[in-house]
């Protein structure tokens, strides 16, 4: 049985884009990336919003020399990729499809059937299963920026307890690991 994993990169004030729909301030350096390459290798699932679907395949043609570009864009291109969309008509990239809603129990299945943990990713469509119980992990990438307003990393009105799993310190990064807390024998 696999994991359901959100992992964001936030500005101090909690957002995961800004006003205009920018994260440039979130751009990883080499550490940083290599550090979330080794943090997606186990998770052979994505699931997506639209949104974060567009940015993300940006991996599926992505032409660097550099071998942390080249090992991201490789994970990339062999996860699966689930886009949850009412609007897009087709996917781009390869091993991608597409599902129309969000079912709760449709994504516990998925989960609970795989074999490997199943990445998250998007505020929004990661608020809809942090909002249904179904995430397990969350993994916070805290950049020293307060952007002001924009698309929150987390949503309003869930309450969700936490333990802290691990911390590690990227010069100006701050990547926080935690575990979702339920009660026991609850999925």
């Amino acid at each position: 049985m696999g994991r359901l994993v959100y992992s964001c990169n936030v500005s101090l004030d909690g957002y995961a884009s800004d006003a205009e729909g920018s994260f440039t301030w979130s751009q990883p350096d080499e550490q940083v990336h290599a550090y979330i390459a080794d943090l997606v290798r186990p998770m052979g699932t994505h699931l997506y919003g639209r949104r974060m679907y567009e940015v993300m395949s940006f991996w599926e043609t992505v032409d660097d020399p550099d071998p942390f570009m080249v090992d991201f864009a490789q994970l990339w291109q062999a996860a699966d990729k689930v886009v949850y969309s009412r609007s897009l008509a087709v996917t781009s990239t390869a091993r991608s499809r597409i599902e129309r809603d969000f079912d709760v129990d449709a994504v516990r299945a998925l989960v609970e059937a795989s074999d490997t943990d199943v990445l998250i990713g998007g505020p929004e469509l990661a608020g809809q299963a942090l909002a249904a119980g179904l995430v397990d992990e969350i993994h916070t990438f805290a950049h020293p920026v307060v952007v002001g307003g924009g698309a929150r990393w987390l949503p309003d009105g869930v309450r969700t307890d936490l333990e802290l799993v691990d911390e590690h310190r990227f010069g100006e990064v701050v990547h926080l690991h935690h575990r979702v807390l339920r009660p026991s024998g609850v999925r």
